[in-house]
């Protein structure tokens, strides 16, 4: 379970940044599904492995993907929990019902 304690700055950029690419967001896509070895985003993606990797590890510094070794492959998930944090900010901060863009502070 995410605590509703406030989270840091620089963490939820990080997050932000890792989805600010399409292939790294089609990635995200597919591993909704389940785990896969990276041999079937390379292909599902038509992409060479080396830029996948690049993606992944991207995606892995953010927190958002979790892999492990399997002999000669890695496989790849998602973190359910950084998942259910990044819900949890973008629901924090939606506006409400009451929330007026016409209204001013300063007028």
């Amino acid at each position: 379970m995410v605590s509703s304690a406030p989270r840091d700055s620089a963490q939820i950029a990080q997050w932000f940044h890792a989805l600010s690419d399409a292939t790294r967001v089609e990635i995200v896509r597919r591993l909704a599904t389940g785990e896969r070895c990276v041999c079937d985003l390379t292909s599902a993606l038509d992409a060479a492995q080396s830029r996948l990797s690049f993606h992944l590890k991207t995606l892995k510094t953010a927190g958002l993907v979790t892999d492990r070794k399997e002999g000669r492959w890695v496989y790849y998930s998602l973190n359910a929990e950084v998942l259910d944090a990044i819900a949890e900010f973008v629901g924090d901060v939606k506006p409400s019902e009451n929330w007026s863009s016409g209204q001013n502070c300063c007028t």
